[in-house]
């Protein structure tokens, strides 16, 4: 019953495939508000759940406009290609952000992250 508005980004765990697709099975994740941090709402629907994300340290490329899957796993690709093979991260999961509302037409921002191992 309590409307805490949106944050940002919003970041989906994805899940790539062998060939570099993404898996049919995604993890949304919002930041809770400041204001609830220390006594977040309980959500009344079982399929929410509140966690705690560590801190981590990640490799990071950043684009622009309406990302689509397509667009996430484009990027994810460069990004891994950037690194090489000398960088060890995460390869079971990668997150995909978004940082705007979709009313917002120009100057969009999003990113892929790979948590650094």
């Amino acid at each position: 019953g309590v409307g805490m508005g949106m944050t940002a980004p919003v970041s989906i765990t994805a899940f790539p495939a062998e060939d570099g697709s993404l898996q049919r099975k995604v993890k949304v994740s919002l930041r809770i508000p400041s204001q609830f941090q220390a006594n977040p709402p309980c959500p009344s629907d079982e399929s929410i759940k509140i966690e705690e994300r560590q801190g981590m340290t990640i490799y990071s490329t950043q684009f622009g406009g309406y990302a689509k899957e397509v667009d996430y796993v484009s990027y994810a690709a460069k990004l891994k290609s950037a690194l090489g093979s000398e960088a060890a991260y995460r390869k079971d999961f990668y997150l995909c952000n978004g940082y705007d509302p979709p009313m917002k037409p120009y100057g969009r921002r999003n990113e892929v992250w790979f948590v650094k191992e």
